[in-house]
C-alpha cells in the first residue's frame, strides 16, 4: 500500500519531525505487523532516523553536514545548489521501519526526520506498507 505525505518546509536546510504523521498513516492502513519503507523523491532532501528529545541533536547534525558540505565552494551545477545534492547523498532518500502491533518500532528517543536541504519547498515523502504474511 502506497502513501504520500506532504512535507512543507520553511527553511534551507531543516530537518522536520514527521514520525507523528507517518504513524498516523500506519494506523489508517490497519497493518498490525510488517514493514515501511520510507522514500524521499527529490535529489535535494533526504530522510533520517536519530534522536527526537533533544533539539541539540538535530542542531549538531546540520551543524556537521554545512560544516562537510559548505555553500560556498567550486561546485560546477549550474543551478547553485550542489551542496543539497551531495547532503542528500551522504543522509539518503530511504529508511525501512519495522512495525509491531500497528505501531512503528522504534527505539525511546528515535524519531522520523525529513531533512531539506534546499529549501523552503513543498515536498512529498512516499511511504510503502507491506503486510507481514501469516503462515498457513
Amino acid at each position: 500500500m502506497l502513501k504520500t505525505i506532504s512535507v512543507k518546509t520553511s527553511a534551507q536546510t531543516e530537518m522536520v519531525d514527521v514520525t507523528s504523521q507517518v504513524q498516523s498513516e500506519l494506523s489508517k492502513s490497519g497493518i498490525e505487523e510488517g514493514r515501511l519503507t520510507l522514500y524521499v523523491p527529490h535529489t535535494t532532501a533526504a530522510i533520517t532516523i536519530n534522536e527526537g528529545a533533544d533539539p541539540a541533536v538535530k542542531a549538531d547534525i546540520l551543524m556537521v553536514l554545512n560544516q562537510m558540505v559548505p555553500w560556498k565552494a567550486d561546485y560546477r551545477h549550474m543551478e547553485g545548489n550542489s551542496p543539497a545534492h551531495v547532503k542528500t547523498s551522504l543522509v539518503g532518500s530511504a529508511e525501512t521501519v519495522l512495525v509491531s502491533g500497528a505501531r512503528l518500532v522504534l527505539g525511546t528517543w528515535q524519531r522520523i526526520f525529513f531533512c531539506e536541504f534546499d529549501g523552503p519547498r513543498n515536498r512529498k515523502l512516499h511511504l510503502q506498507i507491506a503486510a507481514l504474511r501469516r503462515p498457513d
